[in-house]
């Protein structure tokens, strides 16, 4: 198996995640995990400044964290022992954002964070306007967690109460109380309103705050618990930094991409096509290698030792799709290419899992696996009977197998392919990189296949029809392309749809409707705004040399 590790990761076919690339090997004390979420938050002083320091020395081994905010009493309300006025979650977030500051600071991995708040938080509107500031949570990535109810109630254009659970826990009836699934309750408890706004309202303050600062996205929460392979045994709050794997509490991520780039077989030429069975192939390696990941790496905290080893779960997904495509001659969006991807997707998601079905067979099943729970969930009945014949008989290693991540810093060590399942950016661009010292160097970059094409037909060789790059894509196509995906995907699928600065309002808004009504986990855009800056910008300055 190590020879067919080696095959696999030294011609770049198969990317492990960034800590697994930086850590495996080293001697060092570091995880080899790329994200992790936190335990749920108790809502007192002590719990708080706990979760903190936990999530600190997480970030200090490599590990990004994800943190749901919603225990976290509302601003204004009064604490019963000690008499103080809550300051709200937001104002703690503060705190996690300083000490990723502080730990950067240090020389440690530039720390990435995710933030959720539910929907019928009282401190919703505060959370969603939070990083209008420039300067303010700019380490974190912020979540909205939206409910069906919610979406129901923004089409009824109905009231929508804003709710915090009672002190105890203790149902107290009449009117201004409702019963919820509160996060980190394990049951439905007691709340009580404490403000009623217009769902439609607070959606479009929301969607508003995302087409100026391109923040907060959105996670359907309940499409994503309904979906989860593991949801007889676990509750998700939360999830990864950038999206792609919703977790419990203390839960981990273990991520790889299989670089599409390299199973082009004659790219730009007549006979152009991707080799499906050495796909299928490298998938199964891949699961096998992942798998070994959980008994080679460190964890930072004993509890996500634990939590990981009971579900090891894996994140196995793509990166070069818009390259790759370009490469085969079918233009990114159009249902060619969007068909084909489908097929890509569908063939590493059932090739992993039964590559997961055979380790089970040798290794025995992940120890949280309930055979009849598991056979029951909603994705798992959706495989080939083959699959689900091979659950029921033998278990199966691991409880999730597929995710698409934003690989940016594999892409980029893979020769600049197109990141994840995302259209190449920019065919020449430059990248901003912030050094230690916070000074920020311009490094200028061509797109894989781009240069790859210049290589073989030279610089003057008018470019194919192909070659189209992220900001001509049209929000629907790129909606089109996830949604054909993550029909393969039992995780979730990171991806930024991207829209033109000059995008109407309510053109942008349908982006988000139109996510819904697709069955996506989640969507977030982007916007050319001054707030947020940019890493990549297309069209490098005079005098920058391509990479």
């Amino acid at each position: 198996m190590a020879q067919r590790f080696l095959e696999i990761l030294s011609d770049g076919r198969f990317l492990p995640g960034g800590r697994i690339l930086a850590g495996a090997g080293t001697g060092r004390r570091v995880t080899l995990f790329n994200c992790f979420v936190m335990g749920t938050l108790d809502d007192s002083m002590r719990g708080i400044f706990r979760a903190l320091e936990e999530g600190a020395l997480t970030m200090q081994q490599g590990g990004g964290i994800g943190v749901d905010f919603s225990p976290l009493r509302p601003a204004g309300a009064l604490a019963r022992r000690s008499g103080a006025i809550a300051s709200g979650p937001v104002s703690f977030m503060h705190l996690w954002d300083g000490m990723c500051a502080t730990l950067q600071s240090t020389g440690a991995r530039r720390g990435a964070m995710m933030g959720t708040l539910r929907c019928d938080h009282p401190d919703i509107e505060t959370f969603v306007d939070a990083k209008r500031d420039g300067r303010a949570l700019r380490r974190f990535n912020l979540s909205v967690l939206v409910t069906d109810a919610f979406m129901a109630a923004v089409a009824a254009d109905a009231d929508w109460p804003l709710v915090f659970p009672f002190a105890g826990r203790r149902s107290l009836g009449g009117e201004g109380h409702v019963m919820r699934d509160w996060s980190g309750a394990g049951a439905r408890v007691p709340c009580r309103v404490q403000r009623v706004v217009k769902a439609r309202a607070l959606w479009e303050r929301v969607l508003r705050a995302t087409y100026d600062c391109a923040e907060p996205g959105v996670i359907f929460i309940d499409r994503v618990r309904r979906l989860d392979n593991l949801s007889y045994g676990e509750v998700i709050s939360a999830t990864n930094p950038c999206g792609e794997i919703p977790l419990p509490p203390y839960g981990a991520c273990d991520l790889g991409s299989i670089n599409l780039t390299r199973f082009v077989r004659d790219p730009f030429g007549a006979g152009a096509a991707l080799d499906l069975p050495a796909i299928a192939a490298t998938a199964r390696v891949a699961v096998r290698l992942l798998d070994n990941v959980y008994e080679v790496s460190h964890f930072p905290l004993p509890r996500q030792a634990a939590v990981a080893r009971s579900s090891r779960r894996l994140g196995l997904g793509i990166t070069g799709l818009g390259d790759a495509l370009i490469m085969l001659g079918l233009v990114y969006g159009t249902p060619p290419a969007i068909g084909l991807a489908r097929e890509v997707m569908r063939t590493i998601c059932h090739a992993a899992y039964r590559a997961s079905i055979e380790l089970a067979r040798k290794k025995g099943p992940f120890p949280a696996f309930v055979a009849r729970d598991h056979l029951a969930g909603e994705f798992i009945r959706g495989l080939p009977a083959d699959i689900v014949d091979g659950i029921a008989r033998h278990g199966i290693r691991n409880s999730h197998l597929t995710a698409i991540a934003p690989t940016g810093t594999i892409s980029l060590l893979a020769g600049n392919v197109s990141s994840g399942l995302e259209p190449a950016f920019a065919f020449t661009l430059h990248r901003n990189l912030r050094a230690a010292d916070g000074s920020v160097r311009t490094m200028a970059l061509e797109d894989y296949a781009y240069r790859l094409y210049r290589h073989t037909f030279g610089a003057d060789a008018p470019l194919t029809p192909a070659f189209v790059a992220a900001a001509a894509v049209k929000p629907a196509a790129q909606l089109a392309m996830q949604a054909a995906l993550q029909a393969y995907v039992d995780n979730a699928i990171s991806k930024t749809v991207t829209v033109p600065a000059d995008i109407a309002f309510e053109d942008f808004r349908a982006v988000y409707d139109d996510a819904y009504r697709l069955g996506l986990k989640g969507c977030s855009a982007f916007r050319p705004n001054a707030v947020t800056g940019a890493v990549l910008e297309a069209d490098p300055p005079a005098g920058a040399v391509p990479r």
